[in-house]
């Protein structure tokens, strides 16, 4: 783990839960490099927090993993997490993660082998492992489907709108009562749209993070108590 560098948002993490009673500001001279663990630890002593408190605030962090996200016109349509593995997963705790993931997210999915890959499947929902030389690497993720393409559709819908609008104030065709009505109408359907689906994805977006954080947890709990001192 020494040997991995912190971005700005990562060190300012490990700072917060090194010490929760006060607030650490990076050196000018930190921001926008990466840092590896001995180097957080240097500044850590400058501040006053043990070399100790630094490396378990960063193991936590490492624990966690890397969030992911997708975002389509600025909404975060797809969020995941990326968590390396310092030992490889063993079938026991492979069948423990399938069984929490199915009680987590209330869905049975598929299970699927590909010589050494593993994956648990529920529509967009996913978590797939793959080997790594250190042990394994853990992706957790999932896509809001139906909110994108409610979003494209009223999009879609909203644009064309606009475009006829454009189109029939060039030709004058905007006197006619019946085709400013129905502009109108197509515009509001696809603002409807659009509002649908974005009202959807923010909401969905925090419970998704929050599950794979309480799975990453439980997996990252389950493995220190089996692991031998």
């Amino acid at each position: 783990m020494s040997e991995r560098q912190y971005n700005d948002e990562e060190m300012a993490a490990i700072f917060a839960r090194a010490s929760e009673t006060e607030r650490t500001a990076l050196p000018a001279s930190a921001e926008g490099k990466g840092l590896t663990l001995a180097a957080l630890q240097d500044i850590g002593r400058e501040v006053g927090i043990s070399p100790e408190s630094i490396s378990l605030a960063a193991r936590s962090l490492d624990e966690a993993g890397r969030p992911v996200s997708t975002r389509f016109m600025g909404l975060p349509i797809g969020v995941g997490r990326t968590v390396e593995l310092d030992r490889p997963l063993s079938d026991p705790d492979w069948e423990a993660l399938v069984a929490d993931l199915r009680t987590t997210f209330q869905a049975r999915g598929v299970v699927r082998y590909d010589g050494p890959f593993r994956q648990w499947t529920n529509g967009n929902l996913q978590a797939l492992v793959e080997p790594t030389p250190a042990g394994h690497r853990l992706r957790l993720q999932s896509m809001k489907g139906d909110a994108r393409a409610l979003m494209t559709g009223g999009s879609v819908v909203l644009a064309g709108s606009v475009a006829t609008l454009i189109a029939l104030s060039a030709t004058a065709g905007l006197t006619n009562p019946g085709a400013a009505t129905g502009i109108g109408f197509m515009a509001l359907v696809g603002l409807g749209m659009f509002a649908a689906g974005a009202l959807r994805v923010s909401g969905w977006a925090r419970r998704r993070k929050a599950q794979f954080d309480e799975v990453i947890a439980r997996l990252m709990n389950s493995a220190r108590s089996v692991t031998p001192d």
